[in-house]
C-alpha cells in the first residue's frame, strides 16, 4: 500500500512538472482568504485584518499537499486606498512553492450603496524541487531535469472587486506573467514548471432568513490555460452573528470534493474557522480527507465601520 501511495504522489507530481501549469493552492474557506487571489480586496473589510490558514490536503496519502498562508490588509487614512501583504507556502511531494506579494487597491463609490475597487499586486514566486527525488528508487529522471534547484521569479496580478454590505463580485488574475522555472530541453522533451495565468471569478450574497439567522451562498470559478475548469460552491447559515455553519462542494476533474464548514466568532476581534473536505475523485480510496484551520484577527475602528462585514 505504501508503494502504491507513493506512486500516486509521483504521478501527481509529474503531472505538475511536465507541461501542466503550476497553480495557486485551493482553499475551502476561500471567501475569507480573498486577498491571496484578488488585490482589489485589500482594505475592503474597513479594518486591519490578519488571516492565517493551514491546510492539510489528502491526509494519509504520503506526499499530500500542505499549505500555510498569512495575510494582512487594511484601508489607509485615505480610506479609498488599501494596502496588503500575503504569504503562501505550499508543498506537494518533492515540490515546494513560496509566494510573497504586496497588494494595492483604490476604491470609488459606485451607485448609492456599492463600491468598486481596482487592485494590483506585485512580488515574487519561489519554486524549488527537493533534491532527494534523485535518490528515490521509484522515480526515473532524465539527467537534463537535474538543473531545477531553487528559482525566484517576479510577477504581478490584477483584480476588480465590486461590493455592498449584502453582496460582492470579484474578477482577478493574481499572476499575469508566465514563468518557466526550468528551461532545460532534451530533444523534443521539455521539462517545465510553469506559473500560468489563472482567472478567478468570485461572488456571494447574504440573505436575511428571519430573526437572527442569515444565509450566505458564495462561489469561486477558476480557469487556467492547460488545466480543467474548477468551481467551488459554498452555502453557510449565520446564527446570532456568532456561528457560521455550512457546506462546500468542489467541481474539479482531478480534485472533486464535498465538505463542511464551521466558523465561530469568539469575540469581535477574533474568529476561528474549520473546514473538512472528503474527496469524490480517484484519490478517495487513499485518503481520509482534507483539514483546514483558519484564524482571523481584526482591529476595529468604530468611526470607520458602518455595517457588519460578512465577506
Amino acid at each position: 500500500m505504501k508503494i502504491l501511495k507513493l506512486n500516486i504522489v509521483i504521478i501527481i507530481l509529474f503531472n505538475c512538472l511536465t507541461g501542466v501549469a503550476q497553480q495557486l493552492p485551493q482553499f475551502t474557506q476561500y471567501m475569507y482568504n480573498t486577498i491571496s487571489i484578488n488585490p482589489a480586496y485589500a482594505g475592503s473589510r474597513e479594518t486591519l485584518s490578519v488571516v492565517g490558514l493551514h491546510r492539510s490536503q489528502w491526509v494519509g496519502l504520503e506526499g499530500g499537499p500542505t499549505t500555510q498562508t498569512l495575510s494582512i490588509h487594511s484601508p489607509m487614512r485615505n480610506d479609498r486606498i488599501g494596502l496588503g501583504l500575503s504569504f503562501i507556502r505550499d508543498q506537494l511531494g518533492y515540490e515546494n512553492s513560496t509566494y510573497l506579494y504586496g497588494d494595492f487597491s483604490y476604491t470609488i463609490p459606485f451607485g448609492e450603496e456599492s463600491k468598486l475597487a481596482f487592485g494590483i499586486k506585485g512580488g515574487f514566486t519561489q519554486y524549488s524541487l527537493d533534491r532527494s527525488i534523485l535518490d528515490d528508487p521509484f522515480v526515473v529522471i532524465d539527467p537534463f531535469f537535474n538543473d531545477i534547484s531553487n528559482r525566484w521569479a517576479p510577477n504581478v496580478g490584477l483584480g476588480i472587486y465590486w461590493n455592498t454590505n449584502k453582496w460582492y463580485i470579484g474578477l482577478s488574475a493574481p499572476r499575469v506573467f508566465n514563468n518557466d522555472y526550468n528551461n532545460s530541453k532534451n530533444g523534443n522533451i521539455s521539462y517545465v514548471a510553469l506559473e500560468r495565468v489563472s482567472y478567478y471569478f468570485t461572488g456571494g450574497y447574504v440573505f436575511d432568513v428571519g430573526g437572527t439567522t442569515k444565509f450566505k451562498p458564495a462561489f469561486l470559478a477558476k480557469a487556467t490555460n492547460g488545466a480543467p475548469l474548477s468551481f467551488d460552491i459554498t452555502a453557510n447559515f449565520l446564527f446570532n452573528e456568532t456561528l457560521w455553519l455550512g457546506g462546500a462542494y468542489r467541481i474539479n476533474e482531478s480534485a472533486a470534493a464535498f465538505g463542511g464548514i464551521v466558523d465561530f466568532q469568539v469575540s469581535r476581534q477574533l474568529r476561528i474557522g474549520y473546514a473538512y473536505e472528503y474527496p469524490i475523485s480517484d484519490i478517495r480510496p487513499y485518503t481520509s480527507g482534507t483539514h483546514e484551520v483558519l484564524l482571523m484577527f481584526e482591529i476595529f475602528n468604530s468611526k470607520r465601520i458602518k455595517s457588519p462585514r460578512y465577506f
